[in-house]
């Protein structure tokens, strides 16, 4: 009971408080960037809502995974990157302006495209859960969970700036506190999975995240971007939203063995993402010594 009501209720009241929070962080020009500089954002739309999935399709296959990881994996994948991939924008001193501006859109599009990659994935994977898979109901959660607490967010700081600018660093914390304590509850939950599954799940994840972040420097540099600009995509496409990943694992498909692949990449996203910050960090200290 206590159980249930932990993952019906109070997850998802968690997650849209996030979001919310989110939505306090952007304001109408993180919107606009679109009209302004289409190309980088639609290159990483295409990068986060179609390759990765694709990529990690590929890779459950690659790997072996059993049905729960790959549905999971698979979720992971469906679900784009939130204030974390903002948050290491800024620390790799890439174009924020760009991640935040990904961030928002990817945020508005994934209340449709997550429910069609999920399904596909179940119906790819896991054929016995297709039958309960909902797609209108999954699309309606994810409405009321991310896109009207985004943007009630977004039309308090629209009006009320000040205050949201205060109260939007909270709403950070509470994102990585809700993280950890999502991947420890599975963790417990699920010992039994990863137990017998570690080294595939954590190597297809690692995978999944380095290959992710390759995808999104390369989709950069292919359209000639600075460089900049590609560590800012390399970034987006390679940092997910697992928190997401997991809610809707654990609360709209009620299978919490779901929820150990998004868990396991929320702590491998950071190996890939630091190891560009570093990188960044080096290539701004050689252009500094070549200037």
């Amino acid at each position: 009971m206590t159980e249930s009501f932990l993952t019906q209720y109070i997850a998802p009241f968690v997650l849209a408080l996030i979001m919310f929070g989110m939505g306090l962080s952007l304001t109408k020009n993180d919107f606009q960037q679109l009209w302004r500089a289409p190309l980088p954002i639609l290159v990483g739309l295409f990068g986060q809502l179609l390759l990765l999935p694709i990529l990690a399709y590929c890779l459950a296959i690659a790997f072996d995974l059993a049905p729960n990881l790959a549905i999971g994996i698979m979720i992971l994948a469906a679900c784009p990157g939130g204030t974390s991939s903002n948050i290491i924008s800024q620390l790799a001193k890439a174009n924020l302006a760009l991640s935040v501006s990904l961030t928002a859109i990817s945020s508005l599009i994934c209340v449709i495209t997550t429910p069609l990659i999920i399904q596909f994935a179940i119906s790819q994977f896991g054929q016995h859960e297709a039958q309960s898979f909902s797609l209108l109901s999954t699309t309606l959660g994810l409405i009321f969970i991310t896109l009207i607490p985004v943007l009630i967010g977004i039309i308090i700081r629209h009006y009320f700036a000040e205050k949201a600018i205060r109260c939007e660093p909270f709403f950070r914390h509470l994102a990585t506190a809700f993280l950890v304590l999502m991947i420890v509850a599975i963790t417990i939950q699920e010992k039994d999975t990863l137990a017998s599954s570690f080294s595939a799940v954590f190597s297809s994840a690692l995978t999944l995240n380095l290959l992710a972040i390759m995808l999104g420097i390369g989709l950069g540099a292919l359209c000639r971007f600075s460089a900049r600009d590609n560590i800012t995509l390399g970034i987006e496409v390679g940092v997910q939203n697992s928190a997401m990943a997991i809610l809707i694992a654990v609360t709209f498909l009620q299978r919490a063995d779901f929820a150990v692949a998004p868990g396991v990449y929320g702590v491998t996203m950071y190996i890939g993402a630091f190891m560009l910050v570093l990188l960044a960090k080096k290539f701004r200290s050689s252009a500094s010594a070549n200037a």
